[in-house]
């Protein structure tokens, strides 16, 4: 009797096991939060992440290696995204989701006004050598316009090529990239594309589903590893909001739900 007692009090005290909380004290019980941080330290201290960028990054000197043998009737342009694909914001997803918090506009243009993000893996040594070629590189993000001074000092910390008013196009009205890509195009040659979302190269991505996205990708493999090169980001991006269908006012245990649902398993 006293063992039964006993195996019983063990059964009770392990239903009242306290939930799992990060280092902050906030309980984490949502995919969002818990996928992001394993993706946040992915982005930071994965070798292999390292290594995809370096690739990307390798394969575009390759292909300005071939550009530059060809004439061109406009001077060349290489259009690079910068979040992600010039600029390392990790630092910003680890604050969020050690508070239990996705991505916030205030605690974004915080971070942003500090101007420290980091340089990717293999960019700052890529565009300085398609600059030294010849190639114009502009900036094409989707920071507001407010954030101008701020995007530009943080990279011309780092001396990046062509770092200046005229050569960076921030959103103003729309966050399609297609207008300002059609601008630079009326006065350039663009040659390359450098981004980590699909919408940095082509209004084919623009705010399509899953299923478009895919689809989408087939029409214009070819361009991959050649007009357009893609840098890893499994932190943030089109592919988890067209999960929501961009839907940007769920909430966190809202988005684990639809993120659960449309896994495949067995």
């Amino acid at each position: 009797m006293k063992k039964l007692s006993f195996l019983l009090a063990i059964f009770v005290s392990s239903c009242n096991i306290a939930p799992r909380i990060n280092v902050t004290g906030i309980p984490v019980s949502n995919l969002v939060t818990d996928g992001k941080i394993f993706a946040t330290a992915y982005q930071q201290h994965a070798a292999e992440y390292r290594a995809l960028c370096f690739q990307a990054y390798n394969i575009a000197h390759e292909k300005v290696d071939e550009i530059i043998k060809t004439t061109t009737s406009l001077p060349k342009a290489i259009i690079t995204d910068i979040d992600e694909t010039v600029l390392n914001n990790s630092p910003y997803e680890a604050h969020q989701t050690l508070q239990g918090k996705d991505y916030e506009s205030a605690s974004w243009t915080e971070w942003t006004a500090m101007a420290k993000a980091d340089t990717m893996p293999g960019a700052y040594s890529f565009l300085k050598y398609a600059s030294a070629k010849g190639i114009e590189i502009f900036y094409v993000t989707n920071r507001d316009e407010s954030e101008r001074g701020v995007t530009l000092k943080n990279l011309q910390k780092f001396n990046f090529p062509n770092a200046d008013n005229e050569h960076i196009f921030l959103r103003e009205s729309i966050s399609s990239k297609e207008p300002r890509r059609k601008n630079i195009e009326s006065t350039h040659s663009v040659v390359m594309l450098l981004g980590d979302n699909l919408p940095d190269f082509s209004f084919l991505f623009d705010v399509k589903n899953s299923g478009e996205r895919l689809q989408n990708v087939n029409a214009v493999s070819s361009a991959f590893g050649n007009k357009f090169i893609v840098l890893p980001n499994v932190t943030y991006g089109d592919w988890e909001s067209s999960s929501y269908n961009f839907n940007y006012s769920l909430t966190p245990s809202q988005k684990d739900s639809v993120i659960r649902s449309t896994l495949i398993s067995y």
